[in-house]
């Protein structure tokens, strides 16, 4: 499935009520929504870096429910309710503290995730006196920072050591995932992809689904694949991939990966490096594998004649054999070892497939892909609260790129440096 980054949604709307009961809809700008949930859940008095977890993990829970359409692939038209019972305290018209104002202006674009994962992570938090839960202890962080702890070391105590901090998250308008038209036998693109993706991981729960290959073309073994899925969950069995069918894909999809959850399988996510790491062969392992075996995966993506091998970052026969079918597409000698002629011919394909699939994709930043979040990661040698920035993720380079374009001389660290 395409790595499609979060964002932060310029409005949020929140239903003041249970999900299933009526009540008024509110829509907020998300900085807005940020304090007033703050401002309700905990106390302006408490230590900065306890105000700052909280913070961090009252954005990061918000995003989660944005992110994975919680509720529109439910049918519903807001993105979180104002009831702690499922999201988090919302009051209409409350006073704003003006600490935790100033504190949401700063980071109201920073979220958390795990380690490796795309989604903001589904910070679930209680008051750790009245009532416990399996995430963060309101009461609790307000200790740990009195014991000296800082923010991001608060989080890992509470979420595990595998927590990452994600800054200056681009910002826009709330989009949804649906294309926008219905995708039917014939279609092709990176939105039959997701609908491919979707079916092959919803299948392992429900076997009766086929598996369908992940070509991107929207061919009878995925119409026989999404007539099964609609049997199943009582739609209309027509094949095609309207907007019922869709969310409903969203929703199961959510479900079985325990997306919006805090426990979550995750939605992966590869950020490295793309220099050549040296020859790779059949029989070598580790990240640099990894990372072919994504290269190769995205690109089999655009032609029925590559192959998609697993990443495992074990590099055996079925990657080897991808290998030689690339070289083969390429014209590059057909030997199954990655030399850097290939490792680069791979990359310079990578490059311009991976920005097909951004600048397609529904939930794809378009043209706006220098606000590509930075990682940053608490550092207890620079003391409480501060990130060391590492390089971003992806940057617009201000034009399209083209089949054969490099990055630069050859020999030259490849990737985006900024």
């Amino acid at each position: 499935m395409p790595v499609i980054i979060p964002y932060v949604p310029r409005t949020i709307t929140v239903h003041l009520g249970l999900p299933n009961q009526w009540a008024e809809n509110v829509t907020v700008t998300f900085p807005d929504y940020v304090k007033n949930v703050a401002s309700s859940e905990i106390y302006p008095t408490w230590e900065p870096a306890a105000i700052r977890a909280n913070v961090l993990a009252i954005i990061s829970f918000a995003l989660n429910r944005v992110y994975t359409e919680f509720y529109p692939s439910q049918g519903y038209d807001f993105q979180i309710t104002s009831t702690t019972q499922f999201d988090q305290k919302f009051i209409p018209g409350r006073n704003i503290f003006e600490n935790i104002s100033q504190l949401v202006d700063e980071i109201f674009n920073d979220y958390i995730r795990r380690q490796g994962f795309v989604e903001p992570l589904a910070a679930k938090f209680c008051n750790g006196t009245t009532a416990t839960c399996d995430g963060l202890s309101q009461w609790g962080s307000q200790e740990l920072a009195q014991d000296g702890l800082n923010s991001m070391e608060i989080l890992r105590y509470y979420y595990g050591d595998d927590i990452e901090l994600v800054v200056d998250a681009p910002i826009q308008d709330l989009i949804t995932s649906y294309p926008g038209a219905p995708l039917r036998l014939g279609s092709a693109g990176p939105e039959v992809s997701v609908v491919q993706a979707m079916l092959n991981r919803i299948s392992q729960n429900y076997p009766a689904i086929p598996k369908v290959p992940a070509t991107g073309a929207f061919g009878e073994a995925t119409e026989s694949a999404v007539r099964t899925f609609q049997r199943i969950f009582s739609l209309t069995q027509d094949g095609i991939v309207g907007k019922a069918t869709w969310y409903k894909l969203v929703y199961l999809y959510v479900g079985v990966r325990q997306l919006a959850e805090l426990v979550s399988q995750g939605q992966t996510f590869y950020a490295f490096q793309f220099q050549f790491p040296g020859v790779l062969a059949q029989g070598d392992s580790g990240p640099e594998v990894e990372v072919l075996q994504y290269m190769l995966s995205m690109l089999a993506q655009f032609s029925s004649t590559l192959r998609s091998p697993a990443i495992d970052g074990d590099f055996g026969p079925v990657t080897a054999q991808a290998v030689r079918t690339y070289q083969v597409w390429a014209g590059l000698t057909p030997d199954g070892v990655v030399g850097e002629n290939t490792w680069n011919s791979i990359y310079d394909s990578f490059v311009t497939a991976d920005y097909q699939f951004r600048r397609d994709t529904v939930r794809a930043q378009s043209l706006r892909e220098d606000a590509v979040p930075v990682m940053g990661q608490a550092s207890s040698e620079q003391g409480p609260d501060r990130w060391d920035n590492t390089p971003r993720l992806g940057q617009y380079q201000g034009s399209p790129m083209k089949p054969g374009q490099r990055d630069g001389p050859k020999g030259r660290r490849r990737g985006v440096e900024v």
